[in-house]
């Protein structure tokens, strides 16, 4: 290790020596390169006393004095339509669940599953024959009931004759009465055990009870129902009635005042948005609270579904439409900032920004509806806010892809992009153009 410091040491000297030695032909050989330097510099300086002074960065020409630069645009008025925009769910009217009122035996059934029904249609036929039979036993008894009553009026007719001629007694009168009057009771009991079984017998032909489209079918024919079966199966099939349908939305609790305005002078038109199509109804009805974990009231609109373009349970974006405001002051969304105490925006006044917070009505199609805080002309910030701070100078600059305006340079020729040197020719900033050494005049050695 030693040996290797040596020899080391001995070669800085050697070299040190050698060229102290032959001090006079490295400057030679070296001095017109560190002039050329120099002379570079110099020009640049000569050139442009500026460019050497102006410090890189965030000053220069495109941020003149340290300004910060924003696209800003002019707040004015103009019609705006009142619009409640919101995220729905497709509700059926009505979903009814198909389920076996007695206990028998699907015998056949009669729809395919998803197919769309008619109120009124005969979905499914179950097992009638032992209530046919306890129908025509009924009804047998009815006439039997009947025949004796005829009877029993007769023979009442004979009592009474009987005792006006004084060949007869009281008792055999009311006798005959009593006899009538207990038929007759049993003639109402008779038919009311046929109404009984006639009502049976209609459970066994299951109908639609409304239009709509019918789910899947999970009992099919031979199955046997019963009424008290909690399974699955228990429940035939589901019916959605689909046309005209509910859309169900939530909308904040401050808009609830303008709504119920809107409902009080007419139907309120409302619009399902589903794919870029658009589907119209009215409003149906508002919920009688307001949520106070959320802050919103559940509302519904029923929309006509003709082309069953909605579908139970699907998302759609809603649109209320209340009217039209006149004179709104609306400005882009993107001019709108948030912030701790709320909504802000950056208004320019005499080249600095300045925070303002607004109150923000509604945003809709992109644009924020101002409530208050902006007067119509005043500019507002709509780019490069998030450089900015209250009391901050800016520089206001065109929107992106708007034009350039052409800036002169040192020369006063438009387009011109950095100071030229002395023969005319740009050239970068901090650098000087390059002259060629003279080859001729360098000694060689």
């Amino acid at each position: 290790m030693g040996l290797v410091r040596a020899a080391v040491f001995a070669s800085i000297v050697a070299i040190g020596g050698a060229a102290y030695v032959y001090r006079d032909d490295v400057i030679r050989e070296v001095g017109p390169y560190v002039g050329m330097g120099s002379a570079a510099k110099a020009a640049e300086s000569q050139a442009s006393p500026a460019a050497g002074a102006q410090p890189q960065g965030r000053r220069g020409r495109a941020n003149p004095g340290g300004n910060v630069p924003v696209v800003v645009t002019t707040v004015g008025k103009k019609p705006m339509s009142v619009v409640i925009e919101a995220v729905g769910t497709v509700q059926a009217i009505a979903s009814i669940q198909i389920k076996p009122r007695i206990d028998s035996q699907i015998m056949k059934v009669n729809v395919e599953e998803g197919a769309l029904v008619k109120e009124g249609q005969l979905l499914f036929e179950l097992d009638n024959r032992t209530l046919k039979a306890q129908l025509g036993m009924i009804e047998a008894q009815i006439r039997k009931t009947q025949t004796q009553i005829q009877q029993a009026k007769r023979d009442n007719e004979r009592a009474d004759g009987l005792l006006s001629k004084g060949a007869g007694t009281a008792v055999q009168r009311d006798t005959s009465a009593t006899n009538l009057k207990s038929l007759e009771a049993q003639l109402e009991a008779d038919e009311a055990s046929r109404d009984a079984t006639l009502t049976q017998l209609s459970y066994t032909e299951i109908r639609a009870p409304v239009s709509g489209r019918i789910g899947s079918i999970n009992s099919k024919a031979g199955t046997v129902v019963r009424v008290a079966d909690n399974t699955a199966t228990a429940t035939l099939a589901v019916i959605n009635q689909v046309d005209p349908i509910f859309v169900s939305f939530a909308l904040p609790q401050v808009l609830l005042p303008d709504l119920r305005a809107a409902m009080a002078k007419g139907p309120v038109r409302v619009d399902a948005i589903v794919s870029d199509k658009r589907q119209s109804g009215t409003m149906a009805f508002i919920e009688n609270t307001v949520d106070p974990n959320t802050g919103t009231v559940t509302a519904k609109a029923r929309i006509n579904n003709s082309n069953e373009g909605l579908w139970p349970g699907q998302f759609v974006k809603v649109e209320v439409i209340l009217g039209v405001e006149p004179e709104a002051i609306a400005v882009t969304a993107a001019a709108v900032q948030l912030g701790p105490q709320g909504p802000y925006i950056f208004v320019v006044k005499d080249g600095v920004a300045e925070v303002r917070p607004v109150v923000i009505k509604r945003t809709q199609s992109g644009e924020s509806v101002i409530g208050s805080g902006l007067a119509e002309g005043e500019s507002v910030v709509v780019d490069g806010q998030l450089r900015l701070v209250n009391g901050a100078p800016v520089a206001i600059r065109p929107p992106p892809g708007a034009p350039a305006p052409a800036s002169p340079g040192p020369s006063g020729n438009p387009g011109s992009s950095g100071p030229s040197g002395p023969s005319g020719n740009s050239a970068p900033s901090g650098t000087a153009a390059p002259t060629a050494p003279n080859t001729a005049a360098r000694p060689r050695g």
